[in-house]
């Protein structure tokens, strides 16, 4: 039997949310280390020194250490329901929108969600900002179910897991927001199978004990 790729992760990390994604619906088995990011093992260390989740560590052919590229090489292995493929527009688009994800919005985000973290900053400025991203998408969802068609796409899976910060951060503010063409996409992405199935709770990861394989059926 093949030794599966090793997944190191944690639950409520955006970024593995969206890596466990791409595995499961490639159907790509995995053994999955369940971490905590406040007490990381030093296997995790080991095999990358920059000690941040996910890790997946890949027979004969090493570490990937960024969940978008965990996420492309999961798809190119296997790419069933053609999250590569959008009905519109091409990868470079969705690309380009998941770096904005990544890049401003994840910055504003952090900076709304966490104001403890930093000084002297006003979260309310950085919730405006962050907000802006969510009026994009609104707009590119007005006359689609998702971000790049009628049919959900390599985008809505990497971004979803980062607006879901943005959205609950403080809920009550957000339900008022006028975006009625995101909270239906939200909607269907956080109720989605492939959302739910990746949220089960699994004990933290003890190489004393056995491991955790997921299986794709």
């Amino acid at each position: 039997m093949t030794q599966p790729p090793i997944l190191y992760s944690f639950r409520r990390c955006p970024y593995a949310m969206r890596a466990r994604m791409a595995l499961s619906v490639s159907m790509q088995a995995y053994e999955l280390r369940e971490v905590l990011l406040r007490d990381k093992p030093p296997e995790l260390i080991e095999v990358s020194p920059k000690a941040t989740v996910p890790i997946l560590e890949v027979p004969h052919l090493g570490v990937i250490d960024q969940s978008l590229d965990i996420m492309l090489w999961a798809l190119n292995k296997n790419d069933p329901y053609s999250w590569l493929l959008p009905e519109r527009g091409n990868l470079e688009q969705m690309l380009a929108l998941i770096e904005k994800n990544d890049g401003n919005f994840k910055y504003n985000l952090d900076r709304y969600k966490y104001p403890n973290r930093f000084d002297d900053l006003d979260a309310k400025y950085f919730r405006g900002e962050g907000e802006k991203f969510i009026a994009e998408l609104d707009k590119l969802l007005e006359t689609n179910n998702y971000l790049f068609g009628k049919k959900p796409a390599l985008a809505d899976y990497a971004i979803g897991p980062f607006v879901r910060q943005f959205v609950n951060t403080d809920k009550e503010w957000f339900d008022g927001l006028p975006y009625v063409s995101f909270k239906k996409w939200f909607d269907q992405f956080s109720q989605s199978e492939i959302f739910l199935g990746i949220m089960k709770k699994y004990n933290i990861w003890n190489k004393n004990e056995d491991p955790i394989y997921i299986s794709i059926p």
